[in-house]
């Protein structure tokens, strides 16, 4: 029996085919994959970034709330300086008045000092919010930017055929993967120094 060249051509032809198709497939599923992926993760980030911004919005109320009760507080105080210098040249038949002209100051500037404080303490659990939250949504910047990488690179992948270029691009799937399972979790897996790097 003697060998035909051309089905040896062919056969190799086939083979190449076949793992050529293969390939495809899988960059397909991968990517349909990792864009339904994707799109969850976008979904919960939205809702973070809205969180953020009320946050932010509140920090920003209860800073102003604060502004305007030092304010008032230091008014009342002029006012009962006021009083107290005014007290010492009146007579003596109007010191009941100013007394409880001052007491009356004393009292309004002690109770804007007491809600200031409240108003300082609303601002920074604010602002713990606003951190906890902000930390969330860099875990779903990174696994956007590394699944988009990851993308790139099938695409590339589907043209040129490659298949160890597939088996690279399982690089920054994982880590996008990785990072998007802990933004929706709530995981403690956060590559600071990446996340300054990046902003």
């Amino acid at each position: 029996m003697d060998i035909d060249p051309r089905e040896i051509i062919s056969t190799d032809e086939e083979k190449a085919d076949r793992s050529s198709a293969r390939l495809n497939t899988l960059v397909a599923i991968t990517v349909s994959v990792l864009a339904t992926f994707m799109g969850i993760c976008k979904v919960k980030d939205d809702n973070i970034v809205q969180a953020m911004q009320q946050a932010q919005a509140d920090k920003l109320d209860h800073w102003n709330f604060y502004q305007a009760r030092n304010i008032r507080q230091d008014v009342a105080e002029a006012s009962a300086l006021q009083l107290r210098l005014a007290k010492a040249a009146a007579p003596a038949q109007q010191a009941a008045a100013y007394d409880e002209a001052i007491a009356k100051n004393d009292a309004k500037a002690a109770s804007e000092a007491q809600k200031k404080r409240e108003l300082q303490l609303q601002s920074a659990n604010d602002q713990t919010t606003y951190d906890r939250l902000n930390y969330r949504d860099d875990q779903f910047d990174l696994s956007d930017a590394a699944l988009a990488i990851a993308i790139a690179l099938l695409a590339v992948t589907a043209l040129t055929k490659l298949w160890w270029m597939y088996w690279v691009s399982w690089v920054p799937i994982s880590f996008g993967v990785l990072m998007g399972l802990s933004g929706l979790f709530g995981w403690a897996v956060h590559p600071d120094a990446l996340s300054r790097l990046l902003s």
